[in-house]
């Protein structure tokens, strides 16, 4: 939505800088601070230089003993990179990320990021500076419409063309991101509003009364006990319950009462690659990621069971490629999520409940633990042990080439599930997903819904300011290093101790497997005409003390203990097999029946085996 900024309300509170003259880049930086802000991340220019100038000032001013500044500027190698830092940031942390850059091209390299942060539902403000109000619409130098660009890419746009609104704007856009189903919020600032002078008022917010209403209303809405009895009741009646959890869980905090509720009933859960996390995936009722490259069992169980509770989840296309065939066998869907248009949009539900996912399961738990509920679900978690026996996930262990599984099955013994990973977008992102332990919500950062590359990188440089004391590894591909690879240096300027895990097999490995299954081995433009480069000399050029590359199997496993164990940032390059494919898969609008599993990995034994998918047309790929 986008809309001019609407008039001001106050509140009582009164603000120890009340009162005082401030400019408008000014009041900018202090409603940062108020909001808790401690890291920007932001390129500057000429349209946003009045507020650079404020937070120096502001960092001269309250910088403490230990010279450490308050308001932490970091400077990318280009404004997506800032973006995805901003996005690393938030989503590592559960707070607001901050990004800060110029009008022209500054604002509109940050389309992407703003995108992907929409798409995975991904708090951030990004402040973006703007020719002065006088000069907007007169095509001047490094103008872009920034309100008509970012308008169906954001969750809200703010245009400040009062400058007496400033500060109330931008506490305003904080509130908006943050609140409902997270999002990011865009503040297009004159430059002459920067520089223009007035009194600080410490305190109010844009009156947007409708989105407020929405907002306290889902913050108050409670289940109903018939609501709650109806839900039981279909949990009394099922025999083969699964829990299916999205990312919702995990951005709304939620993952304590998730995995309560599945423990208190014996319900196994499958989660969505954004939902990595949400319950510690170790736990033996968690049976990983569901979907295109989920595992079989996951995939297995979703076919067996008869009662489907998504929480946090929107049926998309990863997952249920054709709506009517997934879950086939389930008597009843019941949905949770805090974003009404999601109920009903995919699939057609026969219980919904629109609400904060924490607070919706907990009434549930709260309800059946009152009522003395019980159901014995032995059986059938008997049966997805068994899912977990027959199909595990494998590999090719034979092969002489490092198998990109095998290096991601290593990392996981090292990291035990506490790591922070990142990732690129392409086939090691999914090996990661696949082969990666997280046992806690938050550390698992990866570009869901956009598939942006060039993700991975700039968002572990986020999380690494956001959690300094983490170990933070960006697990990426040859292809999408490539574009933020500038960001390398950023890593070493501000030596932070991100590990960079690069799996390089030379060729863009996911389009390279759909034209090998669909395309009859036509690999146009994916037999990666850019391989020059060698990735080492780059990365010391760079600066990384630690940068080594691996192409022998015996040095793999030393090579990740040096590389995990550095203290500061490392680069470790793994030459991997350019044909290891990712399986299982299911191909576009098939069903987990007709899934994939590959050489390596058990199917289920129903008529001819197969190692390939069927016929496709060429324009359903992916």
């Amino acid at each position: 939505m986008t809309e001019q900024a609407p008039r001001v309300t106050h509140k009582s509170t009164k603000h120890p800088l009340a009162g005082q003259q401030m400019s408008g880049a000014e009041m900018v930086v202090q409603v940062l601070a108020d909001e808790g802000v401690d890291t920007v991340f932001g390129y500057s220019g000429g349209a946003i230089l009045p507020t650079y100038d404020a937070v120096f000032r502001y960092n001269e001013r309250h910088r403490d003993e230990a010279e450490v500044d308050p308001l932490q500027l970091v400077v990318p190698a280009n404004e997506q990179g800032a973006g995805f830092m901003a996005a690393g940031y938030a989503r590592s942390s559960g707070k607001v990320g901050v990004f800060l850059v110029t009008s022209g091209p500054g604002a509109t390299n940050t389309v992407t990021p703003i995108r992907d942060c929409m798409a995975d539902s991904v708090p951030v403000v990004a402040i973006t500076g703007q020719v002065a109000r006088g000069a907007m619409g007169t095509d001047a130098f490094q103008e872009a419409p920034i309100v008509n660009i970012m308008g169906n890419c954001a969750k809200h746009v703010f245009l400040i063309t009062k400058p007496e609104e400033v500060e109330a704007t931008l506490r305003t856009a904080f509130e908006v991101a943050r609140s409902g189903r997270p999002g990011p919020v865009v503040v297009d600032l004159p430059k002459d509003v920067q520089n223009w002078v007035g009194e600080f008022q410490g305190e109010g917010l844009l009156d947007i009364r409708g989105y407020r209403q929405r907002m306290e209303s889902l913050r108050q809405t409670k289940l109903s006990e018939r609501k709650c009895r109806q839900f039981f009741d279909m949990l009394e009646h099922a025999s083969r319950p699964l829990l299916y959890v999205g990312g919702g869980v995990v951005s709304g905090d939620a993952g304590d009462e998730l995995t309560a509720f599945a423990k208190t009933f014996n319900i196994p859960v499958v989660t969505t690659v954004m939902g990595l996390g949400a319950i510690d995936t170790t736990d033996e009722l968690c049976l990983h990621m569901l979907g295109m490259h989920g595992t079989a069992y996951a995939n297995y169980a979703v076919e067996d069971c008869d009662f489907i509770i998504a929480v946090g989840a929107r049926f998309d296309d990863r997952v249920a490629a054709k709506a009517e065939l997934f879950a086939p066998m389930a008597e009843h869907v019941a949905h949770i999520d805090i974003d009404a248009a999601e109920i009903g949009k995919v699939k057609m539900v026969d219980w919904a409940h629109v609400g904060e996912a924490g607070r919706s399961v907990r009434q549930l738990l709260d309800y059946g633990r009152n009522q003395g509920f019980r159901r014995d679900f032995t059986p059938w978690l008997e049966h997805v042990r068994n899912l977990r026996r027959k199909h595990p996930m494998d590999f090719d262990r034979q092969n002489p080439l490092i198998q990109p599984q095998h290096v991601l099955e290593v990392l996981n013994r090292l990291a035990e599930g506490d790591a922070i990973v990142s990732t690129g977008v392409g086939q090691h992102q999914m090996f990661a997903a696949q082969y990666l332990d997280f046992r806690r919500p938050r550390q698992w950062l990866t570009s869901g819904s956009m598939g942006t590359m060039g993700f991975g990188l700039p968002a572990a440089i986020g999380a690494q300011f956001a959690n300094p004391n983490a170990l933070v590894v960006d697990v990426d591909g040859d292809g999408s290093i490539r574009m933020n690879l500038g960001e390398m240096e950023t890593v070493t300027t501000y030596d932070l101790p991100v590990k960079i895990l690069l799996l390089n097999n030379n060729c863009d490995g996911m389009v390279r497997q759909w034209q090998r299954l669909y395309f009859e081995d036509r690999f146009s433009a994916s037999d990666k005409s850019l391989h020059r480069k060698d990735f080492i000399k780059a990365a010391e050029s760079d600066g990384f003390e630690f940068a080594r590359r691996v192409a022998d199997k015996a040095e793999l496993e030393g090579a990740l203990e040096a590389f995990i164990g550095f203290d500061g940032p490392a680069f470790l390059e793994v030459m991997v097999d350019p044909d290891a494919g990712v399986y299982p898969m299911v191909g576009p609008g098939m069903s987990y029946r007709d899934m994939v599993t590959g050489e390596h990995i058990p199917g289920r034994e129903s008529g001819e085996r197969r190692d390939g998918p069927e016929p496709l047309e060429p324009s359903e790929m992916f």
